[in-house]
C-alpha cells in the first residue's frame, strides 16, 4: 500500500488543504460537535473526538473554539443539528470517489455533489457501489527513520503493520480507533510523523496520468471546496506531467 507515488499524492493532498485552510476550521467544529453528540465530550472514552481535537491542536484552533464545539454536541450550548451523509460515485477512468458530508440540509447537499460530479466528468452513484474498495484505518507516515526500531515501537505501541519503499518512506497502519495513541507512543519515542491521518484507503488504484490526471484533480477539488463536504477518498493515484 506504500509507495513514492502515494506519498506524492499525500504531499499534493496538504497543498491544496493549505490553500483552503480558511474552510477547515468550519469542518473541524463540525467534527467535534459531530463526535461529541454520538460518543460524550470526553476524549479519553471518545476516540473519534480525541482524533478531533487533535486536528483542531494541529491546525491551531483557539481552545475556546474546541470547548464551544463539544458543548454544543453535548447539549450544553444550543447549536446546528448536522447529519451524516456518504455518496459514491465514479471519476475519470472509473476512478472510485466516496464523499462524506455533515449538513442540516440533505436536499442541498445532495445538489450539490451531484452538480459537482457531473461539471466534472464523474457520474454519482448508488450506495455500496464502491464502498468495498476502501478500508477504515490510521496511517502515518515517516521518513529518514531507522525502520527495524521503528517497526519494533510501531508494533509495541500497538499498529497492525509497517511498510516501507524503495525511496525510504515507511508507513505504521494503525485501526482507527489506535492511531492516536500509536502516533503518541512512537512521539515518545522519538519518532515524529511527516503526515497522517485516519483515512477511508482504497485497496485497488487507478492510476491517471496527463490530461486524465488534471481533469480528476478539478473534480476532487471541486467537490472538497463543497461547505457540505468533510472529506474526499478516491482510488486515484495522479501522475501530473512536470
Amino acid at each position: 500500500m506504500a509507495g513514492h507515488s502515494k506519498w506524492a499524492n499525500i504531499q499534493h493532498k496538504k497543498a491544496r488543504v493549505d490553500a483552503q485552510r480558511g474552510k477547515i476550521f468550519t469542518k473541524l467544529i463540525k467534527e467535534i460537535t459531530v463526535a461529541a453528540k454520538q460518543g460524550g465530550g470526553d476524549p479519553a472514552s471518545n476516540p473519534r473526538l480525541r482524533l478531533a481535537m487533535d486536528k483542531a491542536w494541529d491546525a491551531n484552533m483557539p481552545k475556546d473554539n474546541v470547548q464551544r464545539a463539544i458543548d454544543k454536541g453535548t447539549g450544553n450550548l444550543e447549536g446546528v443539528d448536522y447529519i451524516e451523509l456518504r455518496y459514491e460515485g465514479y471519476g475519470i477512468g472509473g476512478a472510485a470517489l466516496m464523499v462524506d458530508c455533515m449538513t442540516d440540509n440533505k436536499t442541498r447537499t445532495v445538489a450539490d455533489v451531484r452538480h459537482a460530479f457531473t461539471k466534472h466528468g464523474g457520474n454519482l452513484g448508488t450506495d455500496g457501489c464502491v464502498a468495498f474498495n476502501f478500508v477504515h484505518q490510521g496511517y502515518l507516515v515517516f521518513t529518514n527513520a531507522d525502520e527495524d526500531k521503528l517497526m519494533e515501537a510501531a508494533l509495541e505501541a500497538g499498529a497492525q503493520d509497517v511498510i516501507s519503499d524503495e525511496d525510504g518512506v515507511i508507513e505504521v497502519i494503525t485501526e482507527p480507533a489506535d492511531w492516536a495513541q500509536v502516533k503518541a507512543a512512537l512521539a515518545q519515542a522519538g519518532f515524529e510523523s511527516v503526515d497522517g491521518d485516519v483515512t477511508m484507503r482504497a485497496q485497488n488504484e487507478t492510476v491517471l496520468s496527463g490530461d486524465d490526471a488534471v481533469k480528476m484533480q478539478k473534480l476532487l477539488d471541486a467537490l472538497e471546496s463543497l461547505d457540505d463536504v468533510q472529506n474526499v477518498y478516491t482510488s486515484a493515484v495522479l501522475h501530473f506531467d512536470e
